[in-house]
């Protein structure tokens, strides 16, 4: 399997332009900085590891997806992204959902970095027990999140709430970080399959 460098710098491209545009259009050019920032980091840490260290088609498409939801989350803030406004009504929510996207891919695409690095290295043996510390580092990840939100809180003051998005829900840290644990087990349980095969020829490859 070569390496997709032709892929991963059309994806690039289409990140930085709709970051251009969002950072044009947005409202709170604060809040979508925050949003933003891991982005802005971890695609050209993509780009510069992809000859070295190339990862699965599967994970950077995932990677591309989060970085599209981070992105457009950034230009309206969470709260008000327009779709999460249509899943609300269709749904008969009490609150826009769409952060909760967010945080679904803050636990699916973290996991499935961890299970590729931890089976291409074979630091961790058994399914179960792969399993386990995939879902383990997803959730350590999120909670880590929180707590940068709530760093956040406290230096902005009342700045914060946009980034925050908690809408007034009381258990929005604990269902964001429940999204989180719901993202990383569709990565053990539902993507494995198509992960290990993608894995299987990669690694032949190299």
């Amino acid at each position: 399997m070569k390496t997709p460098i032709r892929a991963l710098l059309s994806g690039a491209a289409a990140l930085a332009l709709l970051i251009i545009i969002t950072g044009v259009a947005t409202a709170d050019k604060l809040t979508w900085l925050m949003e933003v920032i891991p982005v802005l980091i971890v695609v050209p840490l993509l780009i510069v590891s992809a000859k070295r260290y190339p990862l699965t088609p599967l994970l950077y498409g995932l990677i591309f997806c989060h970085a599209v939801i981070l992105i457009v989350g950034g230009m309206y803030t969470y709260a008000r992204v327009p779709i999460g406004f249509d899943v609300q009504a269709w749904l008969n929510l009490d609150r826009n959902p769409y952060d909760k996207l967010g945080h679904f891919f803050q636990g699916l695409v973290p996991a499935l970095a961890a299970r590729e690095i931890l089976q291409r290295g074979a630091y961790v043996r058994g399914r179960k027990m792969l399993a386990f510390v995939v879902c383990s580092v997803a959730l350590a990840i999120s909670a880590f999140y929180e707590l940068i939100e709530w760093w956040a809180a406290l230096a902005l003051g009342q700045g914060a709430d946009d980034f925050l998005g908690t809408q007034g829900d009381p258990w929005d840290t604990q269902s964001d970080m429940f999204s989180a644990l719901l993202g990383a087990l569709t990565t053990v349980l539902v993507l494995a399959p198509w992960h290990n095969r993608q894995l299987k020829r990669l690694l032949s490859a190299r």
